[in-house]
């Protein structure tokens, strides 16, 4: 079985992820530092630009601010739920409360990293993880398809 790719075929689905941010300066360093990773990236600048993304191409992984103009972190991760389930929230924030911090949690966030950002060890784990729930999943239905050709 094929993986599936995008239409360059240079980047596997699983390695694509959307970066949803109002802050233009974080949507780049946080591009060029996933780019390096070889990694597909998209940015989004709030929660209406991300849908738009997500409706016309599937990611396995967002990083997504909480607090943005339009439609907020909170907002978009709500709708993910249940229009995108398949794709893993990693949330960031500048403003901590523990309100943003059980709403993240309440909507299915893997985790919300709070900003300033002392490095990017932190969010690359939490991006590896998102990655890797997808990896476990992948061979676990490879697994069925196999059994199910053999008669298992």
């Amino acid at each position: 079985m094929q993986p599936a790719t995008t239409s360059s075929d240079e980047h596997p689905l699983n390695r694509r992820i959307l970066i949803v941010d109002d802050e233009e300066s974080i949507r780049v360093a946080l591009s060029r530092h996933f780019r390096m990773q070889d990694m597909e990236v998209d940015t989004a600048c709030d929660g209406i630009d991300a849908l738009d993304k997500l409706s016309r191409s599937p990611y396995r992984v967002m990083i997504c601010d909480v607090m943005m103009p339009r439609m907020d972190g909170i907002g978009l991760l709500h709708r993910m739920r249940s229009e995108y389930p398949m794709t893993r929230s990693i949330m960031i924030t500048g403003y901590v409360t523990l309100e943003n911090a059980l709403a993240c949690l309440k909507f299915g966030a893997e985790t919300c990293i709070f900003k300033p950002f002392a490095d990017l060890s932190e969010l690359d784990q939490a991006v590896e993880s998102a990655f890797a729930y997808h990896e476990r999943w992948e061979q676990k239905l490879l697994q069925l398809r196999g059994m199910r050709e053999f008669g298992a």
